[in-house]
């Protein structure tokens, strides 16, 4: 889920912060940059782990910032397809669920990739949502915000920057990750929970 990516790169540091050691000031412009910044094919950035090196510091004319080439590694999200991961339910409607992990939230399980059979059932307190339901051996299970919910990773797309988007849509998401629940052990960690004592309370009569 989470990899060390090397990345070279050239920033300007502005003179109030060259007082600083000069690692520390060039970390926290990296930092400003970077951090919850998606790149395409690498993930999402989550923290400078550490600065390798620095080269330049030349100031152009007219121009009162120092400029750097500096090499660091960075901490990355980037879950690979097939990986199971724990998150929450963030909205539930008719297309599927929008999960969440907490600090990234553009995790989408579409109807055709939920329990089959599942249905969906309108949700009295919140309009146009839904809360979806497992129907599985006449018992009815349901999918709520409550639970820890396990999902695999179906696939993590990093769609290209449109020029320009209508104003009723969703806010552009530069990296996507669409989950499954179709399988043994995801959903829910309450069912799994429920199955697992009800074996072992088996075995032991």
């Amino acid at each position: 889920m989470f990899y060390l990516s090397r990345i070279e790169h050239t920033l300007r540091v502005p003179p109030d912060i060259l007082s600083r050691p000069l690692t520390d000031a060039i970390k926290a412009e990296l930092e400003k940059l970077f951090l919850d910044k998606v790149i395409a094919n690498l993930g999402l950035c989550i923290s400078v782990y550490d600065i390798t090196s620095i080269e330049g510091g030349f100031i152009f004319p007219g121009d009162g910032a120092a400029t750097y080439t500096a090499v660091f590694t960075m901490i990355m999200f980037r879950p690979f397809v097939g990986e199971i991961i724990s998150a929450k339910v963030r909205e539930s409607d008719a297309n599927g669920l929008r999960l969440s992990l907490g600090f990234f939230e553009d995790i989408y399980v579409p109807a055709n990739l939920l329990p089959d059979p599942s249905h969906p059932e309108p949700d009295p307190r919140k309009r146009d949502r839904v809360t979806w339901i497992w129907d599985y051996n006449g018992e009815k299970y349901v999918i709520d915000g409550q639970d820890e919910i396990r999902f695999q990773v179906h696939s993590v797309n990093y769609p290209p920057i449109p020029v320009e988007q209508p104003k009723e849509s969703k806010p552009f998401a530069p990296m996507v990750i669409t989950g499954s629940l179709d399988s043994d052990g995801l959903g829910p960690v309450s069912w799994w929970v429920g199955a697992e004592q009800a074996e072992e309370e088996d075995e032991e009569v």
